[in-house]
């Protein structure tokens, strides 16, 4: 495949699935519940922390999680009392559970009373091409108070070699403006061409049988590989081929 026909291919597949109908048996259905900035944030940020494994049991937990917060995620983080919390201990979604939902509560009520909110945090340390110092710097405020060590390992660290999917897929959701109703676009102060494909399984795997990715473990340096090669295709946009890439494995098992 030469570069246009790759391109053609893609920009095709992006129009496929970059639309509402891919809300439906995503995890981004659950902050489209929402018409608050924090609360499709919040929503958002959490939802995106639990994604992985089976999509419909991400989907549901998520949902238990909104359920949780009583649907008003930015109003229980802000204003909850201790006794609110004990609602939380007996969730679980695979290894994140109770313990560590709380510890996230906590963790998102001190970004907003003590650091501006989310995307104060993200923004203040972007570069142009790369969120990825963002990211990290970002971790070490979520977790700069009291907090199960457990609980850590549930927002990845560029810094160690991660692709950090999970945030990557988040940020996408908050930046991303492209008026097809999927991604939000609410955070105005970060730049889409400044963000990294949300890297999994999935989207290496079909990166690989295109020829846009080489290295086998899907680790920090592939994600810097994948992201090299999708700003030769869009240097303005290149996450939005993440639809075309998870897509054609998830709905066509390319």
């Amino acid at each position: 495949m030469t570069k246009n026909e790759l391109l053609s291919f893609l920009d095709e597949k992006v129009d496929l699935y970059n639309n509402p109908k891919f809300i439906e048996s995503d995890p981004i259905q659950i902050p489209h519940s929402f018409s608050q900035k924090e609360d499709i944030e919040i929503a958002g940020f959490l939802s995106a922390t639990i994604a992985w494994g089976n999509r419909k049991m991400i989907i549901k937990n998520a949902q238990k999680m909104m359920d949780l917060m009583g649907n008003s995620p930015f109003d229980f983080i802000m204003n909850h009392q201790e006794l609110h919390l004990e609602s939380l201990d007996h969730f679980v979604h695979r290894t994140f559970n109770g313990l560590d939902l709380v510890g996230f509560i906590k963790g998102l009520q001190h970004i907003y009373q003590n650091h501006g909110g989310l995307e104060t945090v993200f923004a203040r340390n972007q570069e142009i091409h790369s969120m990825q110092k963002s990211i990290s710097e970002f971790k070490k405020l979520f977790f700069e108070i009291e907090h199960q060590s457990r609980t850590q390992k549930h927002i990845s660290d560029p810094m160690n070699n991660s692709a950090a999917k999970r945030i990557n897929m988040f940020l996408r959701w908050m930046v991303r403006n492209d008026n097809k109703g999927v991604d939000f676009g609410i955070w105005k102060s970060i730049s889409p061409a400044a963000l990294s494909c949300p890297l999994d399984v999935h989207s290496g795997n079909v990166a690989r049988k295109l020829g846009l990715l080489t290295r086998k473990q899907n680790d920090g340096k592939a994600l810097t590989e994948l992201d090299t090669q999708l700003r030769l295709l869009d240097k303005n946009d290149p996450v939005k081929y993440d639809f075309a890439l998870f897509g054609l494995g998830v709905f066509e098992q390319f």
